[in-house]
């Protein structure tokens, strides 16, 4: 007898209920809790199916660590506040973080560490990770778990594997994106009865022609704004890293990672990781909405440089080996290369103030 799969549910839902979201789709494929892509194994590295920033070099960390040192001192170093990590990984990005932090053993005093993570598989190779750290994690399933006082957040690749809404331009208007079943009992997408209100389009979809897909996030959104407001009751900043795009865009962002080999989107449910572009316009927007300041997000190329990337690969690779300081100068690349990850990537910095914040430019309007 086979064992069921992800798919087999799925169709079986689809058959009973009717097609149903994007969304809902990419919710169960990696959430569900007997077979979810994030729920059931490790993704990252190179037996998984992506490699993260933190995993290609240590540099990324510690230059974010460094990031999250001035925060602290830029709030005038409190005696207690949280420090958190929104989806991490293995626990590498916080490592590094760490090893940074020990620079200032106040910084290590005064934070409480809480890692919101809901994979029990993830959870075990986190508290691994950091087992030998300054630090010993609280864990949390939400944000909104955080205890009160101030807060220093970072969510590398978080936001991308969140679910979306997909809708495609019609005669009738901007109708929804659906999952459905084909005549071979196959998943396949389609056009539902759900439809995007002209009041709730961006000034660039009323342009596109028929045919055109419009991507929504209520979910980071709204991740986003419950952020925004912990930073205006309790003071504090958030580092939000990952790919997407900076202005709101038409197009179809959607896509399946297996093996580290881009793959159907419907083959492999729960056996392949789904993510989709994050909308920076709109994740910025949904901070302020909170009450928070949003700084204009920078590439990761120029984030890292700024904050001292050449310097600090230098110093690393003094005295190595030439095979050693060949891999740093390509971990450099990999990290901040416009054809690598240097420019796909973007690095938005979210406070509860809008005074100066290094690395990033001043909020326009704001004097400082």
């Amino acid at each position: 007898m086979t064992e069921e799969t992800l798919k087999d549910r799925l169709r079986q839902r689809i058959d009973a209920h009717g097609p149903i979201t994007v969304a809902d789709y990419m919710a169960t494929c990696l959430g569900d809790p007997e077979h979810g892509y994030y729920t059931t194994r490790d993704p990252f590295g190179a037996q998984g199916d992506f490699t993260t920033a933190p995993e290609v070099s240590q540099m990324f960390g510690e230059l974010v660590g460094a990031f999250l040192l001035q925060a602290y001192e830029r709030m005038g170093s409190p005696a207690r506040f949280n420090l958190v990590e929104l989806g991490p990984g293995r626990g590498t990005l916080m490592a590094d973080i760490l090893r940074m932090a020990k620079l200032r053993p106040a910084f290590i005093e005064a934070a409480r560490l809480t890692l919101v993570e809901m994979s029990p598989t993830l959870r075990k190779a986190q508290a691994k990770t950091l087992i030998k750290t300054p630090l010993s994690p609280h864990f949390a399933d939400r944000f909104d778990e955080i205890g009160e006082g101030p807060l220093l957040l970072v969510a590398n690749e978080f936001f991308d594997a969140l679910p979306i809404h997909q809708f495609v331009k019609t005669d009738e208007g901007w109708r929804e994106q659906m999952i459905g079943l084909d005549e071979q009992n196959e998943l396949t997408f389609g056009i539902g009865n759900a439809q995007l209100q002209e009041t709730d389009l961006p000034p660039v979809a009323r342009k596109a022609a028929k045919g055109s897909l419009l991507e929504t996030q209520p979910a980071a959104n709204a991740i986003a704004e419950a952020i925004g407001a912990r930073l205006k009751e309790h003071g504090g900043t958030a580092l939000f890293v990952d790919y997407g795009y900076l202005r709101t865009a038409v197009g179809d962002t959607l896509q399946a990672l297996f093996k580290h080999t881009h793959d159907d989107v419907l083959a492999r449910p729960g056996e392949a990781d789904l993510t989709a572009h994050v909308n920076f316009e709109a994740l910025a927007a949904a901070t302020a909405k909170g009450g928070a300041y949003p700084f204009p997000p920078l590439e990761q190329g120029e984030f890292l440089l700024r904050l001292g990337l050449l310097e600090r690969a230098g110093a690393l690779g003094a005295g190595k080996s030439h095979l050693d300081q060949e891999k740093i100068r390509d971990d450099v690349e990999r990290l901040a290369a416009p054809d690598q990850m240097g420019q796909l990537f973007k690095v938005l910095a979210v406070s509860s103030s809008a005074d100066p914040l290094v690395p990033f430019d001043p909020i326009a309007g704001q004097t400082g």
